[in-house]
């Protein structure tokens, strides 16, 4: 895998081998998400995408996603120092998805809402991040996350 920023261009949803609705033959681990909105907490049941090869599957062929669940890429690698500029891509990804990327200090940096299905154009967090959450496009604004709210897993 690439270095530095390069290498996060490639992450999630991104790259693969072979269309699959089941998660990647490497068994992630699962977590629950809170995000705080401050008016209301939000659940998800998350995958965590934590070695290379799995943040380079990330939801790629993924044709179903539950409402409540998704992806979370974190931590980054430690190699590279920590929080950084993330680049997402939606190559092989069919589902519009919300990218949100999370501050070391665990707020919302930046939310990319309903991300453009097959696109290899990138999706960027505009400032250093230490976390990425991936969930179904347009739950972000139904719930009404919003860039400064909590996250917490």
């Amino acid at each position: 895998m690439p270095a530095a920023l390069a290498a996060l261009a490639l992450l999630p949803s991104c790259s693969g081998t072979a269309p699959t609705d089941a998660p990647p033959k490497q068994a992630m681990a699962n977590a629950v998400v809170t995000i705080d909105t401050g008016a209301a907490k939000h659940v998800f049941k998350v995958e965590v995408a934590r070695t290379p090869a799995q943040q380079q599957q990330g939801l790629m062929f993924r044709t179903a996603i539950p409402a409540d669940a998704g992806m979370l890429f974190s931590p980054y690698p430690a190699e590279g120092g920590g929080p950084r500029e993330a680049s997402f891509w939606m190559k092989d990804t069919p589902s519009p998805l919300d990218i949100i990327f999370i501050r070391a200090d665990g707020t919302i940096a930046h939310i990319a809402e309903n991300t453009v299905p097959f696109s290899t154009d990138p999706v960027r967090s505009g400032e250093p991040v230490a976390a990425v959450l991936e969930i179904n496009g347009g739950k972000a604004a139904e719930l009404g996350i919003s860039p400064g709210d909590k996250v917490s897993w």
